[in-house]
């Protein structure tokens, strides 16, 4: 099949560009180096089958034409990261919301099935633990900016249904759980690559607020698993799946496996969220996923634990660090 990846130059989609080449997949990717990097797909050029243009999602004439040629659509392309959505609001929300509503206008003229890649972030400040995908989503002020980034997306979750519902567009939305692997940076907030560059160098681990809140991450090839297998899965189309892992860390016991698993010596100092981000910045206690439903419907168990995901992390940091020395 061809398969269009939108954002496939990002953390994600370059390693299911990966997996989809494997399986001899024509892939194209569209990214615009916002957030992805080439770096991620240099491997993959001249790989038979892969192609790749440097462009914004906002180009509509260019998405029409890439959506005509594709048979399945994977929309990525999105403003990710806290420190992003606090600092680029206004970003973020455009990029998001606009960015999706060209993909779906598109693919609604042929048929063609989108993925749209949603958050855990869209549950908010819900305590029904674990977060299952029917619950209710329960959102912060509109004046905390740090929650600009859940109602997009949610946005994009109605949008999508609003095309299965009116339009018959098959689209499948899948809620991404802290997704964590090779080649992630820790740019724009993401804790686990955070923590391990800065215990490599022997930097300060900063955990930001108080360390009690609590996280669930995911191998990267877990969730392009899961991908592989809802794309020929007929039954998947009009619903909404969480991907994630429930083995839950706190932020603190978090900073303290990775500075024992780099044998580093770094101290970990706690910020204050104020500090961190902004004035009144709000997080969730908990975030942790119901995975019943994709496991009833495609077998899905999320192989890697925490433990193997620290140390493919740190491996893949360390060869980074030594080649480019940073």
């Amino acid at each position: 099949m061809r398969i269009l990846i939108t954002g496939g130059a990002g953390f994600i989609g370059s390693h299911l560009s990966e997996a989809l080449l494997d399986e001899k997949h024509q892939v194209y990717v569209l990214d615009d180096l916002s957030t992805g990097s080439i770096d991620n797909i240099a491997h993959l050029k001249g790989r038979p089958g892969f192609h790749y243009t440097i462009d914004t999602v906002f180009n509509d004439s260019l998405v029409a034409e890439m959506v005509d040629r594709a048979d399945v659509i994977f929309h990525l392309a999105a403003a990710v990261g806290v420190k992003l959505i606090v600092q680029e609001p206004v970003h973020t929300i455009e990029t998001n919301v606009h960015g999706t509503e060209v993909i779906l206008r598109h693919a609604a003229k042929k048929k063609k099935l989108v993925f749209v890649a949603s958050t855990s972030e869209v549950y908010g400040k819900s305590a029904q633990i674990p977060f299952r995908e029917d619950a209710d989503l329960v959102m912060g002020a509109t004046t905390r900016h740090r929650w600009a980034y859940a109602c997009s997306k949610a946005l994009d979750e109605f949008l999508a249904l609003a095309y299965y519902k009116q339009k018959k567009l098959p689209v499948i939305v899948v809620r991404f759980f802290n997704t964590v692997g090779p080649r992630q940076t820790g740019q724009y907030g993401m804790v686990v690559p955070t923590f391990v560059r800065q215990a490599l160098l022997g930097n300060q681990i900063t955990v930001f607020g108080d360390g009690t809140q609590s996280r669930s991450f995911t191998y990267v090839g877990d969730v392009v698993w899961a991908l592989l297998k809802l794309m020929v899965e007929p039954r998947a189309i009009g619903q909404v799946f969480n991907v994630g892992n429930t083995e839950e860390v706190t932020i603190e016991g978090l900073a303290t496996r990775i500075k024992a698993q780099t044998a580093s010596s770094s101290p970990i100092v706690k910020i204050p969220y104020d500090q961190a981000y902004e004035a009144g910045f709000e997080d969730m206690p908990r975030r942790v996923p119901h995975l019943e439903k994709i496991r009833d419907l495609i077998g899905y168990e999320p192989k890697v634990g925490l433990q193997e995901i620290i140390e493919r992390v740190i491996a893949d940091y360390r060869g980074r660090l030594n080649v480019t020395g940073l």
